[in-house]
């Protein structure tokens, strides 16, 4: 079991950027590939992306591909979101997720470990 907490969220004017850390505990977070969600109010919780165990595949939704950039250092057992050019759209509750799995996924079902999420709000 991988224990996840996420930092870095805040509020931004849109165009603006953050960058979101998601550091874990647990010895199989090296070997986990691991996912970022957002969950806006009222709406069901989106797949945002997801990077393989050793850093070398990442994979986005559409809303962001070119904007976000996922990546991890196994080193400090942390991964990374960064977002810019954000827009008042990507505001909502982002979670990072330590998938079950090796292949590539973006179902929340597949992901068997979840943070408690930080609030990311874009200003217009």
């Amino acid at each position: 079991q991988v224990q996840l907490v996420e930092s870095g969220g805040g509020l931004v004017q849109a165009g603006g950027s953050l960058r979101l850390s998601c550091a874990a505990s647990g010895r199989t977070f090296s070997s986990s590939a691991m996912g970022w969600f957002r969950q806006a109010p009222g709406k069901a919780r989106e797949f945002v992306g997801l990077i393989n165990w050793n850093g070398g595949s990442t994979y986005y939704a559409d809303s962001v591909k070119g904007r976000f950039t996922i990546s991890r250092d196994n080193a400090k057992n942390t991964v990374y979101l960064q977002m810019n050019n954000l827009k008042p759209e990507d505001t909502a509750v982002y979670y990072c997720a330590a998938s079950r799995w090796s292949r590539p996924t973006s179902a929340s079902s597949d992901f068997g470990s979840w943070g408690q999420g930080t609030q990311v709000t874009v200003s217009s």
